[in-house]
């Protein structure tokens, strides 16, 4: 007899009145909010401006509902188009089966569009949303509890989930809570990406490929414990397969782009600084360290281009003339001076003599 488990609702749907308010959508509509939200803060941060996250997320989210909606019919298409199976299933999103994969490939398709409109670069974007993605996903997750849906093998364990539907061939018992450990692994991607992305000022999208990288990691191995029916090649799950691929896509990625283009975007949104005013703490540092070495580089021009001025202290008001050559000038101003005053005695001497004459 189990001592403790995760209890499942007793049913993933409430009504408010005649609406439906199912647990499934309304997980996926949080972590939108809070991607969003994530997103618009990292992105003034880097000098970008207020809304222009929520303005490309108009573009994204609807495509990656769609592309989510087609990876996994078209992976699971047993479920809607085999013998007894209603093909209009496969349009009911809200009761559950969105692909990762292909949420954030088309939902990458959508911020591409949304983006190239406002004139923002799609990298620069990709690493402000990357840490606010992972959060979505981690809230969306626990859309599957809702739906008792996508848990792992059998286990006794205390944080095991009770299982008590029966449809399509659900055993009632206690499992592995995969949706939790998912769920808690993607919070530890966004806080991994966040840190990174302060370390080492990730940049060019190489943000989002620790995200994506990070993210396939731990879904490998979750995969693996999942009991639900999928494709199996070379004994592996399909999801597995494609987990490490693009695990290896996102590694490549950065190590080409770090080498290709260092650093970070020194303007993620044109003419953001002008209109808003706000460039935000890190675009203000680069700003600062760029003065900085344009100033030091201005003078060690004028000092290339004037040696003659090199180790001269400088007053105001006046003109800047090297110790060695006031030397010389004094000595003539002297030398002139005495030549006039033996002028003066001379005239002095003759009209004296004119006298005395």
């Amino acid at each position: 007899m189990e001592l403790a488990f995760i209890p499942s609702p007793s049913r993933g749907v409430l009504y408010l009145g005649p609406v439906p308010l199912r647990g499934y959508a309304f997980c996926i509509i949080i972590g939108v909010f809070v991607a969003v939200w994530l997103g618009n803060k990292r992105w003034i941060a880097r000098g970008g401006r207020s809304g222009t996250v929520a303005d490309i997320a108009v573009w994204a989210v609807p495509f990656g509902l769609v592309g989510g909606r087609l990876y996994h019919v078209i992976t699971d298409y047993q479920l809607y188009f085999s013998e007894g199976r209603d093909w209009v299933d496969a349009f009911k999103v809200w009761e559950g089966g969105l692909g990762i994969w292909g949420a954030i490939a088309f939902g990458a398709v959508g911020a591409w569009i949304g983006a190239r409109r406002r004139g923002v670069p799609m990298p620069a974007y990709a690493d402000a949303v990357a840490p606010g993605i992972a959060l979505a996903q981690a809230i969306g997750r626990w859309g599957n509890w809702f739906n008792q849906e996508l848990y792992g093998k059998p286990t006794d364990l205390p944080w095991a989930v009770e299982i008590t539907s029966t449809a399509d061939g659900r055993l009632p018992g206690t499992y592995h809570p995969t949706f939790l450990y998912e769920s808690l692994w993607c919070i530890g991607v966004a806080l991994l990406v966040i840190w990174a992305d302060r370390r080492f000022r990730l940049g060019h999208g190489r943000a989002f490929a620790l995200y994506v990288a990070a993210y396939c990691a731990g879904r490998f191995w979750i995969e693996y414990m999942r009991v639900d029916d999928a494709h199996h090649i070379l004994g592996l799950r399909l999801n597995n397969w494609t987990a490490l691929f693009v695990f290896l896509l996102a590694v490549l990625y950065m190590v080409l782009s770090a080498r290709m283009r260092p650093g970070r975007e020194a303007v993620v949104e044109p003419g953001a600084e002008s209109a808003g005013g706000d460039a935000g703490p890190e675009g203000e540092k680069d700003a600062e360290k760029d003065a900085k070495e344009d100033a030091g580089t201005a003078s060690a021009d004028t000092a290339a281009d004037d040696p003659d001025t090199a180790g001269t202290e400088k007053t105001p008001g006046k003109t800047d003339v090297p110790e060695a050559a006031k030397a010389p000038e004094d000595a003539d101003d002297a030398a002139a001076a005495a030549e006039d005053e033996k002028d003066a005695d001379g005239v002095k001497n003759g009209a004296d003599s004119a006298k005395k004459g």
